[in-house]
């Protein structure tokens, strides 16, 4: 039994809230045991420059923690003058995922901007950021589809994320804080709901691993995507229609 009691392939409690804000397009609050994130999708009518005069939309992220998320206070990035390089990996990240899932012409030439902020913080904020961001981003589909402007169905299939690792030398899912400071490997799984890989992200932290133990910890992430994947299209009812599987 892990510290928390649960088993090594066990997930945390799952808690998804939609329209948790009022003025987004798309707002939700996922939980992921004691991570808690707020997502927001905002519909924007511009493109980034890169793609003006183009027919098709752009799906892009930020992410942020606040600054008492964590044991201690960390200062605003915004108060140091830049963005860390943590946080420009895990936005960026988590566009990509959006993108890879997300028919970029469905919507015109629009920009949706993903916010994902950390309200607290116990492990697993990037992965729970992608699963409540998918759905937060259903909802401004959904919103899009309600004016007229949207051609579904804009998404490919869902695109869940979980953390996986080799802890004291067992495979667990669903890192908490604790459990990830001291894993031997530690990896990011986002997958599509059917089990394709859209970005695999793994550190041997102390101890290099074999192709074994990530045939081992890629199954094993499989299994908890399709249950993330469940839980996103109960959470978004016939919203998940907009799917084409």
């Amino acid at each position: 039994m892990r510290l928390d009691g649960r088993s090594p392939l066990q997930i945390r409690p799952v808690k998804i809230t939609r329209n948790f804000l009022r003025h987004p397009e798309g707002s939700v609050l996922i939980e992921l045991g004691n991570t808690k994130v707020i997502c927001t999708a905002s519909v924007e009518e511009e493109l980034p420059r890169f793609l003006k005069g183009s027919n098709q939309g752009w799906v892009t992220a930020e992410y942020a923690m606040l600054p008492r998320s964590t044991l201690t206070r960390t200062a605003r990035e915004s108060s140091t003058g830049r963005v860390g390089g943590r946080t420009h990996e895990i936005q960026r990240l988590i566009g990509r995922s959006l993108r890879s899932v997300t028919d970029l012409t469905a919507f015109g030439p629009r920009t949706i901007w993903i916010d994902c902020d950390v309200i607290q913080a116990d492990g697993g904020t990037r992965t729970a950021s992608i699963t409540g961001a998918f759905v937060a981003l259903a909802d401004a589909f959904r919103a899009l589809q309600g004016n007229g402007l949207l051609t579904p169905p804009p998404r490919r299939d869902p695109g869940p994320a979980i953390s996986i690792g080799l802890v004291g030398g067992k495979i667990c899912l669903d890192l908490c804080y604790e459990e990830d400071s001291k894993a031997d490997v530690d990896m990011n799984f986002v997958m599509t709901g059917t089990g394709l890989l859209v970005e695999v992200q793994g550190t041997a932290e102390r101890t290099p691993f074999g192709e074994k133990e990530l045939r081992r910890m890629t199954s094993a992430a499989r299994r908890a995507v399709r249950e993330l994947t469940l839980l996103q299209k109960k959470s978004l009812g016939k919203a998940a229609g907009l799917w084409k599987t």
